[in-house]
């Protein structure tokens, strides 16, 4: 349990962590991308002022008047001779007349680009894996249009660095998330120690204390017993007074007998004797002990077995568990016990097992299934939580939640609030599931699936449903 915890609270610092670092590194990521951009931007739009202020401009015809339609552009003049050699990180040049044809280039092919006009450079690809950031700008000259100068410059001078930059920001951020989830843990285990060791404590005293109580408790139910065996008492209120203490004591004691349980089995000091255990004559051994409270609420007690499936594995009893045959044995005498207190008189209490297989793994499936008045839908997440009762308001016959019962001498039935919780206990111990199934003055199903061989692979757990069986 603490171990669920302490991870779970790793998990959350380490997961809140690596958000908070994610959205640090990628915000860092795009702003230096940014600033790699607009840097880039900036020296095209730099070159082409440059290139603009260097053009040289004349006119067709000497003798003609300086009128726009007789200026053009020197390109010899303004431009020279493209370069022999290209390198890589250089800016190409492209000047294009008002027509937009190519008349002098840097570059050794021409670029298969349409001329796009902007304030702001964008993104062209030219080949695979090769893209260039182009700025293309209008050449005015009084209120005409001379040409188009359009620079290039490879893209690799933003993506060579944008891409080493997300390389180490992946690796330092995985290096942080890792040093957070190891300190995250070891914060975490500090942080949950005085509590673990609070409830460890906790865990000690109350099974010390159960076990203590024991004796005292047997003592005065002997002596309680021995009075009442006495022939010269005759009074009635003293032996009436006898028969509530003797009660007292067998309730006390019952409920010292659970809280030992679950305080080992929650201290891990609960030891099965794993054996082969036919399930059939487990609930054939539970139906013999609770007939004699069934039949004195002339309640019928009936079990089936569904026998067509043959057995999963030849030779193999068809209903036989790898398990615990006591605890097995205390598992459904809660059940069933459970089942006789809210049944009325003249009901049936009906018991039955299946063989099912599921995902390849045998299961054998009991349902004790009762004619009470049922579990209220709010309250059947609760019946499995210790000392849970329902809501005060309700009828007094559906304040236990549940609950595990046993006859007294005069045949009342009390309970000590754990049974259920108990029942699940022991379920879990044996990789099983348990659910309930509820509705109101129709009746109440639990329903115990058990793995026929233990395995690792299967996981124990129960999830109480609201009136629907979650069963696999």
């Amino acid at each position: 349990m603490f171990q669920t915890t302490r991870r779970r609270l790793a998990l959350w610092y380490t997961g809140v962590t690596a958000i908070l670092l994610l959205v640090f590194a990628s915000g860092f990521y795009l702003y230096v991308r940014g600033t790699l951009i607009e840097r880039v931007d900036d020296t095209l739009s730099h070159v082409v002022e440059v290139v603009q202020r260097s053009l040289v401009v004349e006119a067709s015809h000497a003798e003609s008047s300086l009128v726009a339609s007789s200026l053009k552009v020197n390109i010899e003049a303004s431009f020279g001779d493209p370069p022999d050699e290209v390198d890589d990180d250089r800016i190409d040049l492209e000047w294009f007349n008002a027509e937009g044809n190519l008349l002098w280039s840097t570059l050794s092919e021409p670029l298969d680009v349409p001329i796009r006009l902007g304030y702001r450079g964008e993104t062209v690809e030219i080949a695979e894996d090769y893209l260039l950031r182009q700025l293309t700008q209008r050449v005015v000259f009084n209120d005409n249009v001379l040409g188009y100068l359009r620079v290039s410059h490879p893209w690799f001078e933003v993506t060579k660095p944008a891409r080493q930059l997300f390389i180490d920001l992946s690796l330092g951020t995985s290096l942080l998330v890792g040093l957070v989830a190891a300190t995250g843990w070891f914060l975490s285990g500090l942080a949950i120690e005085p509590i673990q060791d609070s409830y460890q404590h906790l865990k000690q005293f109350t099974a010390d204390a159960s076990h203590e109580l024991r004796n005292p408790i047997a003592l005065i139910q002997t002596n309680v017993q021995v009075a009442l065996a006495d022939p010269e008492l005759n009074v009635p209120e003293q032996r009436q007074q006898l028969e509530v203490i003797e009660r007292l004591t067998q309730r006390l004691g019952r409920l010292v007998d659970d809280l030992l349980f679950l305080a080992r089995q929650d201290s891990g000091m609960l030891q099965l004797d794993l054996q082969s255990c036919p399930l059939d004559a487990v609930l054939m051994e539970v139906i013999e002990e609770q007939q004699a409270l069934a039949t004195s609420k002339g309640i019928h007690l009936r079990l089936s077995l569904d026998e067509a499936k043959p057995p999963t594995i030849p030779g193999e009893e068809p209903f036989s568990v790898i398990g615990d045959y006591d605890q097995l044995v205390r598992l459904f005498t809660n059940l069933v016990s459970n089942g006789i207190q809210y049944t009325p008189s003249a009901g049936t209490v009906s018991l039955a097992l299946k063989q099912r297989l599921h995902q390849g793994i045998p299961y054998l499936e009991a349902a004790i299934q009762d004619e009470g008045m049922g579990i209220p839908a709010d309250a059947l997440p609760h019946v499995f939580d210790r000392f849970y009762r329902v809501d005060p308001a309700r009828q007094r016959s559906l304040v236990p939640a549940r609950e595990h019962h046993h006859p007294s001498p005069s045949g009342k039935v009390m309970g000590t609030g754990l049974g259920l919780a108990i029942a699940q206990a022991i379920c879990h111990n044996h990789q099983g599931q348990m659910t309930v199934n509820s509705a109101l003055q129709q009746g109440t199903t639990f329903t115990v699936l058990l793995p026929k061989q233990r395995s690792k692979k299967i996981e124990a757990k129960s999830v109480p449903s609201k009136g629907i069986n979650q069963l696999p």
